[in-house]
């Protein structure tokens, strides 16, 4: 009927109906509301969890000079506050996902209406606020739901928590919440994660185009990622830029000339293996596991932390630019030495005569384990083995992909000569630089503390500083021949010798050149019983039998312990427990837990002082000439090269007035090794990455690290170290029995 037609009844009638209809909308949506408040679509949020909404936070770990070495995380996120968010951030944010966010209280009607208006007439966009996507992120375990019928109670309760968050939050404190919780893909929850992976850079220090960048993303994290579709990214940030001059946050002017540059990605994603110190992290990780188990350190409601998604705070002792110069120098060497010893092998085949480890090798390999739990034969999983197939495989010059059966993988791998390193400071046993590998991806086992080897002649002056302690001179002469020990519920015991140097020698030359005789003879003297209890006061943790051919390191240790042992001698006689964690902090600052290191002391002080002595004449005229001649480091410093049977293991310590470290390198199998001492000593696979790490050390000055000679014990030495005024004669001392000598 025409409208012209309809008499005023008809218009009160159609009036009627259409307010009834409105009423009983929003009297449905007030219901809707009423119910949802109620429970009827499951619970809200208490006002306990506004007053602390939960999130998973990645633990940080910090190094001693305050940068983040990693996360431990199943979500990359780590909180920020407003203050350290970079202004034009925020007016990004507001300016793209809710114009109105000043003005409204959560809900912002105007947009409502506006947007279903929108959508009927088929421009589909979205109406929520930053405060109802804020209530999504916090509340909603399972996410943004794609069904409509489960979207509408989702929508009504974010609805009511964000009129909830407004009444308990500042308009300051919801965006800092929103934009700490908000996920940016490649793994980067929150806008610190997000700001160091995409740009490796700080909330603070995003530029306009970078954040018109991160906020783009949140419109699809897949499809406007800028890895994976750099063109959207670049259409959206411009799309953004140009909202930003609209809204009179930059100018137009600026804006175009943004829109012209290059996305700028400093890609950085988020691994736990990847980035700095990761055998490190491992290690740390396992170890505040272990503490907060043994010291039942939880959370006030009881239950334990979760490092992975409590947000700790976690201070350790490692100093980022040493790290960085251990791992330098590990890579700058390795490379060269892995050359060196696949040249080596070349035509020839080390696993002749030693089979067996290519079928140990294979059996623990994860994918033997899972062909046997899915129930294959013996015959399948060899067929298996034996059949090429593509796989990523490990090079010092990075990942390459190669066709090859997994048993000649396990043999690639078992030919890679894999190293370990840790520099720590002898006096106060801060650990400062901890490199467990040559690759943690491909290499999981730490070889600085879990790993154990044969320490070789790095034991030597163990033995030696007993005999010290018991008033041998450094300048005491014995002849360098061959020495047999017995008596100690074993077959007699003769040390062989390498090039062993003819004629009398003083102890000094002996131990700077390695030299077995003299050291067994030593042995001899002060009896394994003593040395053995050194040996254990200096912090070795491992099995030390009382047996002569300890004098020549034939027991197993770690580079963890054996750095910590040589501290003492730089650190008076007084061995300092190595540390590495200072303190835990929950999330909010307050302090979980400190840890300070145990002191024993393990020697006298003029016997410390004697043994740096003794120690610097390796470097200056023994087996440690190396550091001179070719690493051009001619300051006082001390140290001691190791060689085991078969050159199995090369080893390194160097000790400096301030920094301590021990070197190993070997193959996983100790059958696995160089053919000759030349290539295989410890001064040709061990010292060199020594040499490497303190060449970059002494060249940074900001580190603090002099080229000082080690501190006399107060009053000065007692024992005589220059040779050329020594008298060579035994003296009082030396003339009593052995045995009466050693009750120290």
């Amino acid at each position: 009927m025409p409208i012209n037609n309809l008499n005023l009844v008809d218009i009160k009638r159609y009036n009627k109906i259409f307010w009834k209809i409105i009423f009983a909308f929003v009297a449905f949506f007030v219901l809707l509301i009423g119910v949802t408040w109620l429970g009827l679509f499951g619970p809200l949020p208490s006002f306990r969890d506004l007053e602390h909404p939960k999130s998973n936070q990645a633990s940080v770990i910090y190094s001693q000079d305050k940068t983040e070495l990693g996360n431990y995380f199943v979500q990359n996120r780590s909180s920020v506050r407003y203050q350290d968010i970079n202004p034009i951030l925020i007016n990004t944010l507001i300016a793209t996902e809710d114009t109105r966010f000043q003005d409204h209280s959560g809900i912002d009607f105007q947009r409502t209406f506006t947007i279903i208006f929108y959508n009927l007439v088929g421009k589909k966009q979205g109406a929520s606020t930053i405060t109802q996507q804020l209530a999504l992120n916090l509340f909603s375990k399972e996410g943004r739901q794609k069904s409509f019928l489960k979207r509408i109670p989702q929508k009504l309760k974010e609805l009511i928590v964000a009129v909830r968050l407004e009444r308990n939050y500042t308009k300051e404190e919801i965006i800092t919440m929103y934009l700490n919780t908000v996920d940016f893909g490649n793994n980067a929850y929150g806008i610190k994660s997000a700001a160091k992976t995409y740009f490796n850079t700080s909330p603070k220090n995003l530029n306009p185009a970078q954040a018109a960048v991160l906020i783009g993303i949140l419109k699809g994290t897949s499809m406007y990622s800028p890895t994976r579709n750099p063109q959207r990214s670049l259409a959206r940030r411009n799309l953004i830029l140009g909202k930003l001059a609209d809204a009179g946050y930059i100018t137009q002017t600026e804006a175009e000339e943004l829109k012209k540059q290059e996305l700028g990605l400093h890609f950085n994603p988020s691994s736990h293996n990847e980035g700095m110190a990761t055998y490190f992290r491992a290690i740390l990780k396992q170890d505040i596991q272990k503490t907060f188990e043994e010291l039942a350190i939880t959370k006030a409601d009881g239950t334990p932390y979760d490092l992975d998604r409590d947000g700790l705070k976690i201070y350790t002792t490692i100093n980022a630019k040493m790290q960085q110069y251990a791992e330098e120098a590990q890579r700058e060497y390795m490379q060269d030495l892995q050359q060196q010893f696949t040249k080596h092998w070349q035509n020839k085949n080390p696993f002749k005569g030693h089979e067996n480890l290519l079928i140990q090798g294979m059996k623990r390999s994860d994918r033997y384990k899972a062909l046997k739990e899915d129930g294959k034969s013996d015959e399948e999983i060899k067929t298996d083995f034996n059949t090429p197939q593509q796989m990523e495989l490990f090079t010092w010059k990075g990942n390459i992909t190669a066709t090859l059966t997994p048993l000649d993988s396990i043999k690639y791998y078992k030919m890679f000569l894999r190293n370990a390193m840790m520099s720590m400071d002898p006096i106060t046993g801060e650990v400062r630089a901890w490199v467990g590998g040559i690759n943690f991806e491909h290499f999981k086992y730490d070889q600085v503390q879990m790993g154990t080897r044969q320490v070789g002649s790095t034991a030597k002056p163990f033995t030696y500083a007993v005999g010290i302690d018991n008033g041998f001179s450094p300048c005491y002469k014995v002849n360098n021949v061959p020495v047999t020990i017995d008596g100690y519920g074993t077959e007699p015991w003769t040390p062989r010798a390498y090039n062993p140097i003819p004629g009398a020698i003083t102890l000094r030359k002996a131990l700077a050149n390695s030299q077995n005789f003299v050291t067994a003879w030593v042995m001899k003297q002060v009896q394994p019983t003593v040395v053995a209890q050194l040996i254990k006061r200096m912090g070795i943790t491992t099995d030390v039998p009382a047996v002569p051919s300890i004098c020549l390191g034939t027991f197993n240790a770690s580079v963890y312990d054996m750095a910590g042992a040589y501290s003492a001698f730089v650190n008076h006689g007084v061995w300092t427990e190595p540390i590495y964690l200072t303190r835990i902090e929950d999330k909010n600052g307050n302090v979980l837990y400190e840890r300070k290191p145990k002191i024993v002391v393990a020697l006298n002080e003029q016997t410390a002082y004697t043994m740096t002595y003794m120690l610097k004449g390796v470097v200056q005229e023994g087996t440690g000439r190396r550091l001179q001649f070719k690493y051009g480091l001619y300051n006082p410093i001390g140290g001691k090269t190791g060689t085991t049977n078969d050159n199995s293991d090369g080893w390194f310590m160097g000790i400096t007035p301030q920094l301590v470290a021990g070197v190993w390198t070997g193959c996983e199998d100790r059958d696995i090794h160089f053919r000759t001492t030349n290539l295989g000593e410890g001064a040709n696979t061990a010292l060199p990455i020594f040499g490497l790490f303190m060449q970059k050390v002494y060249a940074d000055k900001s580190l603090g690290i002099t080229k000082n000679d080690f501190e006399a014990p107060k009053g000065g030495s007692n024992i005589t170290l220059d040779c050329n005024q020594y008298q060579n004669t035994q003296g009082a001392a030396l003339e009593t029995p052995a045995d009466e000598r050693l009750n120290f």
